[in-house]
């Protein structure tokens, strides 16, 4: 056996999910990931998994990726972290690019991602990252906490359309398991991640996109758009649905390995 294999390097993997979801998506990649010897960590964003906040009561991103941020904050001066953001935890990565840059992070994974260098600044940034699922009908379940007049507080997808659209190539236990811990996102809150200010060294860090081709979420002229629009130093193409933590976790463990290995050859 190798020394790559049996001494895999001493990369701190922070797995960040998207909306709905927590840092239980990941069980299957986090598993993987620690029975190979590399650290993890799972993070749940503000009202995501098991942090008990009201989605209703956020109302700027920065309360929304508060627990992503204090983590980061608070990570030892000498330690450094790879990223790995999925669909609007890209947002919460580009985020933290701009507020930490290579200080805190070696490299940023945007999987099937928002990955906006601005967020949603224009119109064109909403065009890019923004789902359009109209071809499935009223998918999304709202709650208009400010009143019925303003914009809706939270959505989630309705529990018939979650697997048709988020887990179309996924197990079915896998996707049953998801319907029973899919949470309303604070739509306010990640509807205002807007990123007026670049960090002063966000773009030193290497960013890596992997395409899911079989995506019915952020499909793929949405994913090449952004792509175009802020290159990252790597792409990689995976056969999978919206959700590859589950419909093809070996091969996204093998491209995220292979992602982090390129830092050090």
């Amino acid at each position: 056996m190798s020394d790559s294999v049996s001494n895999p390097p001493k990369f701190h993997f922070v797995l960040v999910h998207g909306s709905c979801h927590g840092g239980w998506c990941w069980f299957k990649f986090r598993c993987l990931m620690e029975t190979s010897g590399y650290k993890v960590t799972c993070v749940d964003l503000k009202s995501a998994g098991i942090d008990p906040s009201d989605p209703n009561t956020l109302f700027t991103f920065e309360e929304y990726n508060k627990p992503l941020i204090d983590f980061l904050f608070n990570l030892p001066e000498d330690e450094k972290v790879i990223l790995v953001g999925h669909s609007a935890g890209g947002l919460s990565l580009t985020d933290v690019l701009h507020k930490f840059g290579s200080k805190k992070i070696q490299m940023a994974i945007y999987v099937a991602a928002n990955m906006l260098k601005y967020g949603f600044n224009t119109d064109e940034d909403v065009k890019e990252a923004v789902p359009d699922l109209a071809e499935f009908a009223d998918v999304n379940e709202q709650t208009f906490g400010l009143g019925p007049d303003k914009p809706p507080t939270s959505m989630i997808v309705k529990k018939e359309f979650q697997r048709k659209i988020l887990y179309n190539m996924s197990p079915m236990e896998d996707s049953t398991l998801a319907s029973m811990l899919l949470k309303p996102a604070p739509a306010m809150a990640v509807g205002d991640a807007k990123f007026k200010e670049q960090g002063p060294d966000a773009d030193k860090v290497r960013r890596v996109y992997i395409k899911t081709l079989n995506d019915r979420v952020i499909k793929q002229e949405q994913q090449d758009a952004m792509i175009r629009s802020w290159p990252p130093s790597e792409i990689f193409d995976i056969e999978s649905d919206h959700s590859p933590f589950f419909s093809a976790p070996f091969i996204l463990f093998g491209f995220i390995i292979k992602a982090a290995i390129n830092l050090v050859e």
